[in-house]
């Protein structure tokens, strides 16, 4: 498989090109600002670009998606609930193919309503839900606190250890990890009650 992960823009985020091969179909995640090193990537890849998957409406995750689209013609996926252009509207549990690769959709609102995780051979795209040691903020506009507390304490963790993590920032001590590695090491997946997780979110 083809993976290659860009640091871009000004709040250090990741954008990702996926493939299963080089002249294959592939899929962009999370287009941010400064795309033009993905641009160029996609042209020496030789990949034809079938989706751009949104993890999250949040303009440093969609800032590219009008310049990949114009380029390469691929279809802007986002959950149903997005406030932006879909070419593809998707739910939790539905799946998405590019070639012989298939991307499961889960939805995990908490950070925005309509924030999902993309899982695909061996890896997870988590955008904001999940940062490598941390996970996103809950203090903004449409943001829920009780609803990060079900994502992450019940449908992060019950995700296959073995599953490379993809965060949507480079803010931990490594650009990826394992949802086994966060697990352990994550201090906001540790258990917690719900009234426990959100006097934590507060302090």
């Amino acid at each position: 498989m083809l993976l290659d992960q860009f640091r871009i823009g000004p709040l250090l985020n990741f954008t990702y090109l996926v493939a299963d091969r080089e002249g294959g179909e592939a899929v962009v995640i999370d287009p941010s600002y400064g795309i033009d090193p993905v641009l160029a990537a996609i042209d020496a890849r030789g990949v034809r670009v079938r989706y751009i998957l949104t993890t999250h409406s949040h303009p440093d995750h969609v800032a590219g998606c009008r310049e990949v689209r114009e380029r390469t013609g691929a279809r802007v996926v986002a959950h149903r609930s997005a406030p932006l252009h879909q070419d593809l509207s998707v739910d939790d549990g539905d799946r998405l193919r590019a070639g012989p690769l298939e991307f499961e959709v889960v939805h995990t609102p908490g950070h925005t309503p309509d924030s999902v995780l993309y899982v695909f051979a061996g890896q997870v795209a988590t955008g904001d839900t999940l940062f490598v040691g941390e996970c996103g903020r809950t203090d903004l506009p449409g943001s829920d606190p009780a609803a990060m507390y079900d994502s992450l304490l019940r449908r992060v963790v019950a995700l296959d250890d073995g599953l490379v993590v993809l965060p949507g920032h480079d803010y931990g001590p490594t650009p990826t990890s394992t949802i086994g590695r966060e697990k352990r090491e994550n201090y906001t997946l540790q258990p917690r009650t719900r009234e426990e997780f959100l006097a934590f979110l507060r302090e």
